[in-house]
């Protein structure tokens, strides 16, 4: 799994938080994803402070639902930039990135906001001698997952949450991805013509539309501990499993 030294470094990170998340906003009192706390950090600032630590210095977040808290955030935190999809109600995860598109002007690292990892995550993708990469994980059981079919060369295929769908899994979509700014650029006039589509899809759905043209790598990380928090017992799983894994690993003598 060691990489070229001819790596693509990025300084900028886009963070997608538009989202409702009505599977667990009640058991949250109502915030965003985002701001679960583990062990007394959110997910966010846990994140921001992990990707600072391997040259990410510009933060762009696509809000939505509750965007005040990303506000006070940006008062905290210097170098976060936010624009909200004024629409994100009615709108898939896509389109809260397509709203980001006068933001973003250089290659960067996209990120769903509810995840929590580990560092070995965005070193990986730092250190890549590829430009666009999906980054994907071995098989964790945490249910809701998105299964990720590539070709013999491990170009991205297709992505789906049904198995079925797919001729085989080669990896489940861990939610931290790679772009260049061309690729993105392209994902973008690919669905100027027609800005409804844009609404309706998720980023999953956009990323495979564009790799039949510009092909996106897949790597995967097998032994990658990491989890999304999108419903209650990814919470419980989260708290339990996940952070402790991760709290050993952060914590064993080098």
């Amino acid at each position: 799994m060691e990489k070229s030294m001819q790596s693509h470094h990025t300084d900028t990170a886009v963070i997608m938080a538009g989202g409702l998340g009505l599977r667990i906003n009640k058991h949250i009192d109502n915030k965003p994803k985002g701001f679960i706390e583990i062990d007394g950090v959110t997910l966010i600032e846990r994140a921001i402070h992990i990707m600072k630590k391997h040259g990410i210095r510009r933060f762009i977040i696509g809000t939505g639902y509750q965007s005040r808290y990303y506000e006070k955030l940006a008062e905290k935190i210097p170098r976060i930039l936010l624009k909200k999809n004024p629409i994100y109600a009615q709108t898939s995860s896509f389109y809260t990135l397509y709203n980001l598109r006068e933001l973003i002007t250089e290659d960067f690292l996209l990120l769903e906001s509810d995840l929590l990892f580990e560092e070995k995550a965005i070193q990986y993708l730092q250190q890549h001698n590829e430009r666009d990469v999906v980054l994907a994980s071995g098989r964790t059981h945490s249910r809701d997952e998105v299964y990720i079919e590539t070709d013999d060369r491990s170009i991205l295929v297709r992505m789906s949450k049904d198995r079925k769908e797919l001729n085989r899994v080669d990896g489940e979509l861990v939610g931290i991805t790679r772009l260049s700014l061309q690729t993105f650029q392209q994902i973008c006039t690919a669905y100027q013509a027609d800005e409804s589509l844009a609404r309706k899809i998720d980023y999953e759905t956009a990323l495979t539309t564009i790799s039949r043209t510009h092909p996106i790598r897949v790597d995967k990380i097998d032994d990658l501990v990491w989890t999304e928090i999108d419903m209650v017992p990814h919470l419980d799983r989260a708290i339990n499993i996940i952070y402790p894994r991760i709290k050993k690993k952060e914590t064993a003598p080098t």
